[in-house]
């Protein structure tokens, strides 16, 4: 069913004292002499039903803890079948079958550490590098003790540094201005011409 403390309208946690209030007050107002002769009738009767299994989930006997106890054990449950989501998506990685692994996880509603780390490591087979960096930090964040984290978060930021070094040193340099190149070639007209020669003809 329900959550039976949403049923009664309480916070999860609450005391017997304030199960009990609001289930008299729940009763009072779905009893079927409040409906007698109203078309609502079938409705409040079955809200009664709801409301009194509540109840006795909540009050009777262990149902209390038997209901968070549920509740625990379905939580574990879900983070278990992610862990194993998350299992599955690396495989699928290491396949190279980066579609169904980005298709799977997007599946996965826990959204913890290790899923921004895959999430990441997808875009990088995909050469999506500036995308991947974003979501392997955000695990570094979530997780920062997870040494494969910060390790592919430091291979990534060494990598994107040389680039730029590589970039501003050499590989990448901007070449002259327009300026300058006309300076070159003026200068070394005045010089082919203190020669003889005659770099630039003259019109």
């Amino acid at each position: 069913m329900e959550n039976p403390y949403k049923v009664l309208g309480v916070r999860e946690g609450a005391s017997e004292e304030e199960i009990k209030r609001a289930y008299k007050q729940l009763v009072k107002k779905y009893h079927p002499d409040q409906y007698s002769n109203n078309p609502l009738s079938d409705l409040a009767e079955e809200k009664l039903k709801e409301i009194n299994e509540a109840y006795h989930i909540l009050i009777k006997g262990k149902g209390k803890s038997n209901y968070n106890n549920q509740r625990s054990t379905r939580t574990n449950n879900s983070h278990s079948s992610s862990g194993n989501n998350l299992a599955e998506v690396r495989i699928l990685i290491d396949r190279g079958n980066i579609m169904k692994a980005d298709q799977l996880l997007e599946a996965i509603s826990n959204r913890n550490g290790e899923w921004h780390f895959l999430k990441g490591v997808i875009f990088l087979r995909r050469g999506w590098h500036d995308q991947a960096y974003q979501y392997i930090k955000r695990a570094v964040q979530i997780d920062p003790a997870n040494t494969e984290y910060r390790t592919a978060l430091n291979n990534m930021t060494h990598r994107n540094n040389t680039y730029r070094s590589f970039g501003n040193q050499g590989g990448y340099r901007r070449g002259p201005s327009a300026c300058q190149m006309c300076e070159c070639l003026i200068c070394s007209d005045c010089c082919c011409e203190c020669m003889g020669g005659d770099l630039i003809e003259c019109c």
